[in-house]
């Protein structure tokens, strides 16, 4: 006689053995996160926040107005560190972290008293152009994984990601340490390269782009302003005397003859004009179509960082009240109703996320601010080297050779060196922090790695923090008064520059747009450092390794 226990276990079997057939020749399915075909990142180098509104009455239907229209708009996105400037910017949007973790402590910085540029690589060589060091990249130097490199890591490397930027860094970092590809712009060939870190050829539709001769073709026709320029009624006079002329060959002024510069200066003229943002949307084109991306069988998500540098030079040697800025942004808005059209006819409105955001902002020419009678003035960098280096000096000895630099608003010292001579570092450090304080434009003058416990506004105290890499920044950070920023010599300055921490050069565009994004508005305080988390949260990927960012959930929120 069967025991209860006994006919359970023939009821299931006979279950289980009628349901087999359903399943036979079936593949198990797995349920994939939602993401995107693609996600296309967009950094415009120095783009102040406020652009997207000084500028919106003369914007088309399609570009910009279609981001503030239809993206989620974080409307107070601060850089939550210093210096503010385009190697860090591009760091920090993509791993989510800070100098202090990721390592990219400026453009150009100094480790181990050597002067280090952030993607310098003599390990590898270029790719694409004659052997030089404008190939020499690679983004070794970046300590942390980006959310680039944490989406082909979700993948299991089947995610293609490539980087494309007329500057080097531009291009490289956003790209991360594990991309497919990374494409910059090299002056002298007017090619787009890349190193050995990647490969060892450029791929075929690399040099089919490259055969089409772009650049040149771009320069041949000039920088004409786009509409009348009676009508760029929020610049200055095109003439003026705070924009910076070519040399004795051009003025500072529209309509600008670029054959003639291209002449005299090489093709990297077209990195100051607006072309220079052409090309390298065209560049990325090529490489969607290139590489395919965003087109996998498999529904894997691939990744285009676009970095736009143009708007970096423009801003440098014309300034924001520019009729030169004015029209490179009129111009970029109808390129971003195009790019957005392309990728609404290749993806469809819905199959792709893209966000723009930029590095860093601009702060106003100092002639400008004295003409207006607005607060701001020229630190002498230059008087302020020969304080530090005369103090180190008189303390230990004229031939103590302890002083290396200012740079990114520090101090660099060579602590080995000063420790070797049995000198009292702090005394030093004191001295040094005393005399630069007393400059006129100095607020604060303090020790890096005492920073936390300074007298200082909370903000200002977190970005000191924040940048302070001990193996990579200065001993001394210089925080000047709002409006002031370095300048060499007595002449006055001409253009623009950036990297301290007021407003005008840490307060930033950040938009998302498309896939998974619902239209909406968000006032509250959020940092550059927060793209990558919440683009992790969004593409249902690990958060980067150094990330301290968080994911900006007004975003996420939603039915």
């Amino acid at each position: 006689m069967k025991t209860n226990k006994s006919r359970s276990w023939l009821i299931a079997l006979t279950i289980l053995t009628a349901t087999l057939p359903a399943f036979a020749g079936k593949k198990l399915e797995h349920n994939k996160p939602d993401r995107p075909a693609i996600v296309v990142g967009m950094v415009v180098d120095q783009m102040c926040w406020d652009y997207l509104y000084r500028y919106n009455n003369r914007f088309v239907e399609g570009g910009f107005k279609r981001l503030l229209n239809e993206g989620f708009n974080c409307h107070n996105t601060r850089i939550n560190y210093i210096p503010s400037v385009t190697a860090i910017g591009h760091a920090s949007v993509y791993t989510g972290s800070v100098p202090s973790i990721h390592g990219i402590a400026g453009n150009n910085f100094y480790s181990q008293c050597k002067s280090l540029y952030c993607t310098q690589d003599e390990a590898v060589r270029t790719v694409g152009a004659d052997e030089g060091k404008s190939g020499q990249m690679s983004p070794r130097n970046m300590l942390s994984t980006t959310i680039t490199d944490e989406l082909k890591l979700a993948t299991n490397f089947r995610s293609k990601v490539i980087g494309v930027a007329l500057k080097d860094r531009g291009a490289i970092l956003p790209a991360g340490h594990s991309a497919d590809g990374a494409y910059w712009f090299d002056d002298q060939s007017g090619n787009f390269i890349t190193s050995t870190y990647y490969m060892d050829k450029l791929p075929r539709w690399v040099e089919r782009f490259n055969n089409r001769k772009l650049a040149k073709k771009y320069l041949r026709d000039g920088w004409k302003p786009l509409h009348n320029k009676r009508s760029y009624v929020e610049s200055v006079a095109d003439e003026n005397n705070f924009e910076q002329p070519w040399k004795e060959v051009a003025k500072a002024t529209l309509p600008l003859d670029t054959r003639k510069l291209e002449k005299e200066f090489g093709l990297g003229v077209i990195r100051t004009t607006p072309m220079g943002n052409t090309l390298t949307l065209d560049m990325a084109k090529a490489a969607i179509e290139g590489e395919e991306l965003g087109t996998r069988e498999d529904g894997d998500t691939d990744f285009l960082a676009v970095s736009l540098s143009s708007t970096d030079y423009i801003g440098h040697r014309y300034a924001t009240y520019s009729m030169e800025i004015e029209d490179t942004y009129l111009r970029l808005d109808q390129e971003l109703k195009e790019f957005f059209d392309y990728l609404d006819g290749r993806y469809g409105k819905d199959g792709y996320l893209f966000f723009l955001t930029a590095d860093h902002a601009a702060a106003h020419n100092l002639t400008f601010l004295e003409d207006k009678k607005l607060p701001g003035r020229a630190w002498r960098v230059d008087i302020a080297r020969q304080k530090v280096s005369e103090i180190c000096q008189a303390q230990l000895g004229a031939d103590a050779e302890v002083f290396i630099d200012i740079a990114n608003y520090q101090v660099f010292l060579d602590e080995a060196k000063i420790d070797e001579l049995g000198a009292n570092r702090q005394k030093l450090y004191d001295a040094i922090c005393r005399e630069l304080a007393n400059m006129p434009g100095v607020a604060y003058a303090v020790q890096s790695d005492r920073a936390g416990s300074a007298s200082l506004p909370e903000d200002i105290r977190t970005r000191i923090v924040n940048g302070y890499n001990h193996n990579r920044s200065g001993s001394i950070f210089v925080i000047l008064h709002p409006g002031w920023y370095s300048h060499r010599g007595d002449k006055a300055a001409q253009g623009t520059s950036h990297a301290v921490w007021s407003p005008y050069d840490t307060h930033i565009p950040l938009i998302f747009m498309g896939h998974g994004v619902e239209a909406g508005h968000l006032y509250r305080e959020v940092h550059i450092t927060d793209i990558a988390a919440t683009l992790a949260f969004m593409l249902k990927t690990q958060l980067p390794s150094g990330c301290i960012g968080r994911p900006i959930t007004e975003i996420l929120d939603h039915d």
